[in-house]
């Protein structure tokens, strides 16, 4: 229904008093609003009666609802669901958003496999896997994986066994000692299901067997004068004993629960979540929300646990809260839905329970403040450096500047690099490189041309295409013209970018980043002028960093073309490779050098290079280095 053919007094008539969502549309059919209800005739008709007692928050939405949808269903719990799965979708300006869109990490354990493996997962599947975490560090994950596969010796190779054993050779794990080769039968099923039930064993924080045994084999290797195998048996020992010593215990009752509290001051709030797995706590992490001046604490503490709990795939039995959520009992049932099992949400009055509540508390409360402090100096070293630089050329606001940089060897590929910096931050996702196609040589200046031309061509392009098809707003990069143009250069590159603006009619302020005579930024050229800056200024830091950033860019671009342009060229030379053999090592190895360094059984393992082929590219860069 178009906002113009919208009576909101009929429809409000119209509205069922049964459960569901509805979504309040401004005049642009923007989604501003995303609520549920148990009568939705009650719920949304609340929102438009005469001396109505609303919040300010709420009075300006309810002043901007040009129009309302709803959609019905058979239960609140079902309308829960719906309207997380909506926020999550559209994230109204008017709800109280959780800031943070993060997956965390699992360990799975493919029991179900023949020869299970260990992997790194984001996400929790019903695919009868055996799961661990979440954990809060990717790193701490990867970490343990690589430490029970060099435990255990377990398969990290993606063959299907036993349908697949002896199709291929073992692969490099096996001859560094660190897989028994399953793939080809030299270890039986049973054998290697006893490592799994002994890493899962791991897993589940039962350290003591393991580090016993592995100190007597220490023992056992240094009595024998076999020194270097005791090395090895005390390193993992120390590995296993850092993992033990992170694992603290929390209290004995060996449950899985969460432990939730917040701070808030002002605009700002912070949540901080406890996990507590098993009866460990193997993690903490904060969570910001937004739009949250108005909201109570119990408020924000609802939005959160929805938001949160509809996006992470585990749910533990037990939540402990800092105050009483709203609709309590909808989400209760809603998470032991997700979970398949009872979940309870606590406020602990008192004991250990209450202490850890006041504990996460402490801690969000710690974050806030010291973030403020954080995003003050970060404001100033970007907000406030963005004014500074508009201040000393005049210009009433500057949120997006662009700058461009040039790089070539004597003329060798040519290639242009955009960099994009938004309220004093570089907005990497809208970095742009550009491959010179009608200049060949050494010439900056028709290449800062085409690089200039083809940008602002493709974005008056997308501008014309958006716009016939009725969008008013810039959604697309290129669409997005910048309030500054900074180019790498002075007086010559800016008259380039001026003339490529006045054949396109855009008016655009450049401005030239000039560098003194030890290639370091010195001022900026703008209006026929040179203005120098302070070297203590934050505006000078900040175009330090900028012009940096746009050569880094462009060298990097160029670096990489000549490294794919050295490793095709070479690999012609080597006897049996093909396009699709260069196109896998070129995938394998991004230069030369790590090509040449790689070892016969390294080369083999890839899968389009045959044990002969290998040693043929092995011999090529081995016996070149000779000659």
């Amino acid at each position: 229904m178009s906002t113009s053919a919208f009576n909101l007094q009929e429809e409000l008539k119209k509205l069922p008093a049964r459960p569901g969502v509805y979504l309040m549309h401004d005049s642009r059919d923007r989604i501003i609003y995303v609520g549920k209800a148990i009568s939705l005739k009650n719920r949304v008709r609340s929102y438009f009666r005469e001396n109505a007692n609303h919040s300010p928050k709420i009075a300006r939405m309810v002043s901007l609802i040009a129009r309302f949808e709803y959609i019905i269903t058979d239960s609140e719990l079902e309308a829960l669901v719906l309207e997380n799965n909506l926020i999550k979708e559209h994230r109204p300006k008017y709800n109280t958003m959780l800031k943070d869109d993060k997956t965390y990490p699992y360990i799975k354990v493919t029991v179900a496999e023949a020869y299970p493996r260990v992997l790194f997962s984001r996400e929790m599947k019903k695919d009868k896997s055996r799961y661990f975490g979440p954990f809060t560090s990717a790193g701490a994950v990867k970490d343990t994986i690589e430490l029970i596969n060099k435990l255990y010796k377990l398969r990290t190779c993606n063959c299907n066994l036993p349908k697949d054993c002896g199709a291929k050779r073992p692969c490099l794990n096996y001859h560094i000692h660190q897989c028994d080769a399953p793939c080809q039968g030299w270890i039986s099923q049973e054998e290697y299901g006893k490592k799994v039930e002994e890493a899962l064993e791991f897993l589940n924080g039962n350290y003591g067997k393991l580090l016993k045994d592995l100190q007597d084999k220490m023992e056992a290797a240094s009595e024998a004068m076999d020194f270097e195998t005791a090395i090895t048996y005390r390193d993992l020992y120390q590995s296993v004993k850092q993992v033990a010593q992170k694992q603290k215990i929390t209290d004995s009752e060996g449950e899985d629960r969460d432990i939730l509290a917040l701070s808030k001051d002002g605009e700002d709030a912070v949540v901080q979540v406890f996990f507590v797995r098993s009866g460990k706590l193997i993690g903490r992490e904060h969570f910001y929300m937004t739009n949250v001046s108005e909201n109570s604490d119990a408020q924000i503490l609802t939005s959160f646990v929805k938001q949160f709990y509809a996006g992470t795939p585990f749910i533990p039995r037990e939540l402990l809260l800092q105050v009483k959520i709203e609709d309590e009992e909808v989400i209760a049932k809603w998470l032991t839905t997700r979970r398949g099992s009872r979940v309870y949400l606590r406020v602990p009055q008192k004991g250990t329970k209450e202490k850890l509540v006041e504990l996460a508390a402490r801690n969000a409360a710690l974050v806030l403040s010291q973030d403020r402090e954080k995003m003050k100096r970060e404001e100033g070293r970007t907000i406030g450096a963005v004014k500074e630089l508009a201040e000393l050329l005049g210009l009433e606001r500057i949120v997006r500047m662009e700058a461009f940089d040039i790089s070539n060897i004597s003329g060798f590929e040519n290639v242009g690099s955009m960099v994009v910096y938004e309220k004093g931050k570089p907005k990497k996702s809208d970095y742009r490189k550009f491959k010179i196609k009608s200049v060949s040589g050494p010439d900056d200046y028709g290449c800062m041309r085409e690089v200039l031309t083809r940008r602002f061509i493709h974005g008056l392009e997308e501008s014309r295409t958006l716009k016939e098809q009725g969008v008013e707003e810039r959604f697309g990069s290129f669409t997005r013209f910048p309030d500054l143009l900074l180019m790498d250069g002075g007086k010559g590159q800016v008259n380039i970018a001026l003339q490529v603006l006045q054949e396109l009619k855009l008016a655009i302020p450049v401005c030239g980043m000039v560098k003194d005579d030890h290639h370091r930024t010195r001022g900026l050229y703008y209006q026929n002028r040179e203005i120098l800056l302070e070297k203590n200024s934050e505006g000078f830091k900040l175009l330090t960093r900028i012009q940096d950033e746009a050569h880094r860019f462009a060298i990097e671009y160029h670096r990489s073309l000549r490294s794919k342009e050295q490793v095709h060229s070479l690999l012609d030379d080597i006897p049996g490779i093909g396009p699709a053999r260069r196109k896998a090592l070129m995938k394998a190895y991004r230069n030369i050098g790590d090509l040449r360094e790689a070892s016969v059984e390294e080369l083999a393992a890839i899968p389009q290079i045959p044990l002969k082929i290998a040693e043929e590219i092995y011999s090529f860069f081995h016996q070149s280095m000779v000659r």
